[in-house]
C-alpha cells in the first residue's frame, strides 16, 4: 500500500506513526512543509520520498503538488494526524478520488459547533453552547447560558485560549484576551471529572479503545502554575462508573459517521453520574498519551493505527495490563534550571515502577509553562493497582521539584 503522509515530523509524535506505517510495509510518501535535510534521519529512513511544499494555509497548493504525487505514483491512501491539517488531508483525498475521510465530515471534527449541533441531533448530552464572532454576539450568548460558563475557541486545540467565566466583569476581562481568536464557542460550564476515550477504528469498527483520567481538568491545570498535571491511563476502563462516558464515546464515533484512523474524545462525568460530552478529534490524543497507552499495554499503539489504516485489522490486538500516569513537571521561579530535588528518592523507592524520565537538565532554559503542556519535562510510571499509582504520582507531584533563577 502507499500511503501519502501529510506533515511526517511534525508535531513531536509524527515520526513515531511514520516509523509505524513503514514497519507494517507500507511504502510512505511524506509532504509536509519543511526541507526534507530537517526531517532528522529518523523520519527519513521511514520515508520512500519526500515532497516539501507550501504552508499549511495553502489548500491550493498542497492538492496541486498531491495531484504531482499522484500522477507518478499510485496512491491508496491519504493520512494526517495533526489536527490543523486533517480538513485539507479530506480535500485531497476527494481531489484524488481516494476512501477516507470526507472534508464535510472532517470539519465536523474541527468546528465545534457544527461538531455539537450533530450530536444534539443525535440525542447526545453536549453543553449549552453557542457559537459567536463578535463581542456583543459573545454577550448574548452569555446572558443566554448563565454563569460560570466556558469560553474557547471553535476550531481550537487543547486547552489553548479556554477560559472558565464566573460573571460578567470577568466576561468583559476575557473577551479582551480571545480578540484575536475569530469565532469562539460560548458554553455551560460542567462541575465534573474529566476523562477521555480514544479509539482505532477501521471501516467504521472500533478495535481498540482506551479511557484515560486528567488529574486536575486541563482547565485547572493551564490556571494554575504550581500544579503538575497528571493523565492515568487506566487498566480497567470497563468499570460501571465509567460506561455512561464510554457507551457516549461509541454514539459519538457513530453519529459523526468517523470510518479509519484514530479519535480522542474529552468527556466529564459529574457528581451525579451523568456523562457529558467534551470534544473529540479526529487524531491520536497529544501530551505522551500514546506513549502512556503503549506502556498501560506493553504494545504499541502507533504500529496498531498504521495496521488499521493499512490492513483494517490489528495484527496484536494491545491488553490493558497496567494503569500507567504521566506527570509534568513545572520548574519554580524562571530562568535557568538550577537544581533538581526529590529525584534521587523517587527513584530509589519506586525504581520497578518508573518506566520513563525525561528532565530539562541543569543549565537548561525553562519552558512557558503556559504555551506547552509539556513543561520542563515529565516522569512516566506504571502499576497494575490503581490506588497505588494515583499514590506514586502524586509523590511525583509534590516531592519532585525543579528550581529555575
Amino acid at each position: 500500500m502507499n500511503v501519502l503522509f501529510l506533515s511526517p515530523a511534525f508535531p513531536v509524535e509524527m515520526p513515531h506513526f511514520t516509523r509505524a506505517l513503514a514497519q507494517v510495509g507500507a511504502h510512505v510518501v511524506g509532504m509536509g512543509e519543511q526541507p526534507e535535510g530537517s526531517l532528522g534521519s529518523h523520519v527519513r529512513d521511514s520515508l520512500d520520498a519526500y515532497v516539501q511544499t507550501g504552508s499549511l494555509a495553502d489548500d491550493a497548493r498542497w492538492i496541486a503538488d498531491a495531484q504531482k504525487v499522484a500522477s507518478r505514483v499510485r496512491i491508496d491512501r491519504v493520512e494526517c494526524l495533526w489536527e490543523p491539517g486533517v480538513i485539507l488531508a479530506a480535500k485531497i483525498r476527494e481531489a484524488l478520488g481516494l476512501p477516507g475521510m470526507r472534508s464535510d465530515q472532517a470539519t465536523l471534527f474541527r468546528d465545534k459547533e457544527l461538531m455539537k449541533k450533530a450530536l444534539d441531533d443525535a440525542g447526545i448530552r453536549t453543553p449549552r453552547h453557542v457559537r459567536a464572532s463578535t463581542e456583543d454576539e459573545c454577550r448574548a450568548a452569555a446572558e443566554r447560558i448563565g454563569y460560570p460558563l466556558i469560553i474557547k475557541p471553535i476550531s481550537g486545540a487543547g486547552s489553548a485560549d479556554t477560559y472558565r467565566v464566573e460573571d460578567a466583569t470577568e466576561f468583559e476581562a476575557i473577551l479582551a484576551k480571545v480578540k484575536h481568536v475569530a469565532q469562539v464557542s460560548v458554553e455551560e460550564f460542567i462541575s465534573g471529572e474529566e476523562y477521555t476515550y480514544d479509539t482505532v477504528c477501521a471501516d467504521g469498527r472500533i478495535l481498540f479503545a482506551n479511557t484515560s483520567w486528567y488529574r486536575p481538568t486541563p482547565l485547572v491545570g493551564r490556571t494554575l502554575e504550581w500544579v503538575s498535571p497528571q493523565t492515568i491511563c487506566l487498566r480497567h476502563p470497563d468499570q460501571p462508573t465509567l460506561k455512561p462516558g464510554r457507551d457516549m464515546g461509541r454514539a459519538v464515533i457513530e453519529a459523526l459517521g468517523f470510518d479509519t484512523g484514530f479519535t480522542h474524545m474529552e468527556w466529564f462525568l459529574t457528581a451525579a453520574g451523568e456523562a457529558v460530552f467534551g470534544e473529540i478529534a479526529a487524531r491520536p490524543p497529544g501530551a505522551l498519551s500514546v506513549d502512556i497507552m503503549n506502556y498501560a499495554t506493553d504494545s504499541d499503539l502507533f504500529v496498531a493505527w498504521a495496521d488499521a489504516v493499512t490492513q483494517g485489522r490489528l495484527s496484536q490486538p494491545p491488553e490493558q495490563r497496567y494503569n500507567s500516569s504521566v506527570i509534568f513537571k513545572r520548574a519554580q521561579g524562571q530562568g535557568q534550571i538550577r537544581a533538581i530535588h526529590g529525584l534521587e528518592r523517587l527513584v530509589a523507592r519506586y525504581r520497578q515502577h518508573i518506566v520513563h524520565i525525561d528532565l530539562l537538565p541543569v543549565g537548561a532554559h525553562r519552558r512557558n509553562w503556559k504555551q506547552t503542556l509539556l513543561s520542563d519535562g515529565h516522569i512516566i510510571l506504571r502499576h497494575p493497582d490503581l490506588q497505588a499509582t494515583l499514590e506514586m504520582a502524586d509523590r511525583v507531584g509534590t516531592d519532585l521539584q525543579i528550581i529555575a533563577s
